[in-house]
């Protein structure tokens, strides 16, 4: 059995627990990492068992036996991160958001196919036995036709005016950190909304700190979605069907159980064991892509990736969400 070689991108928080999940696998490990501190790349190596630490970004691309590089930089590094990879025919599997805006994310998405590379989202929930348990009952039919989605998204973390969420330079903000999780699941279930409303609550550092938006589509369906950093919510989803309806219990991002609730009946539960962070299932799904020889994940096509940041857009440009020095204003 092929064991595929991973390298990171910046040794970060996420980084860590996508190591630890890579550890755990037969056919995977860590066999590089950069950091713009070599110091912190050679800590980071260390703990995983790394053979190749490197002191920029920019060195990894030269690393032998590298198989696939995973992006895990500030928001508004992954469009340069993944080009760098992609145009050596690196294969990239980069955090989401994919990039800061659609034109970053066709110029991904072209450079991937130009050199014939694969590339595709980190949206890790996507991957999920969860996720996979809930599309299969309703492709069931077993909540009937679909009416709506409702999720919400909020944690309330310290305020560091310098920090990854409060920094407009970073991308920092609810919707591109957390506030893409409801936007994903409506996009998944009900696909492109035909009309869009959003409002922002702008922080002192200009970044969103509350958002809440509206799906509307032509079909009557709607999508009501909320992500914020002023306050712990519930971080629940609901999926309304005629029949019935699936509630994924908190935090329904990375869940380990939900309901199934049909009219006139007890809920009927549904619980996964979890034995790790959960990002290993995005990590397997890029390795079967390899080993199969695909460019792109058909359960998260690099077109669906597209959709998703072209609504990120309309979205911030309804609650006027900018960043300088990426959006013109």
């Amino acid at each position: 059995m092929k064991k595929y070689n991973w390298g990171i991108i910046g040794p970060g928080k996420i980084a860590h627990k996508f190591a630890q999940d890579i550890t755990q696998s037969k056919n995977m490990q860590i066999h590089a990492v950069a950091s713009r501190s070599l110091e912190r790349a050679q800590s980071f190596a260390s703990q995983y068992g790394a053979k190749y630490s490197f002191g920029t970004y920019e060195e990894i691309v030269h690393c032998p036996d590298l198989d696939i590089v995973y992006v895990a930089t500030p928001h508004v590094s992954h469009c340069k991160n993944t080009l760098m990879c992609l145009e050596q025919k690196i294969a990239v599997l980069c955090e989401k958001p994919f990039a800061m805006n659609t034109l970053e994310v066709r110029q991904m998405i072209d450079m991937s196919r130009k050199m014939n590379t694969f590339l595709m989202e980190a949206f890790w929930t996507r991957f999920l036995p969860t996720t996979k348990k809930i599309l299969e009952l309703i492709r069931e039919d077993k909540i009937g036709e679909l009416v709506s989605v409702k999720a919400d998204f909020g944690f309330k973390p310290a305020f560091d005016p310098g920090g990854r969420l409060f920094n407009r330079e970073l991308g920092g903000g609810s919707l591109l950190d957390i506030g893409i999780y409801p936007v994903f699941l409506a996009l998944l279930l009900l696909g492109k909304p035909a009309k869009i409303h959003a409002g922002a609550n702008l922080g002192e550092t200009g970044v969103d700190v509350d958002c809440g938006i509206l799906f509307q589509y032509s079909n009557g369906k709607m999508a009501h979605l909320h992500s914020t950093i002023l306050a712990q919510t519930k971080t629940e989803a609901f999926i309304y069907g005629s029949k019935g309806t699936i509630h994924i219990q908190s935090r329904w991002h990375e869940p380990t159980w939900f309901s199934l609730i049909l009219e006139n009946q007890r809920p009927q539960n549904f619980h996964f064991d979890q034995f790790s962070n959960g990002y290993n299932y995005e990590a397997e799904e890029a390795v079967k892509c390899l080993t199969e020889g695909k460019t792109e994940s058909e359960l998260l096509p690099l077109d669906f990736s597209l959709d998703l940041i072209q609504v990120l857009d309309e979205i911030r440009a309804k609650a006027g969400i900018f960043y300088p020095g990426i959006d013109k204003v």
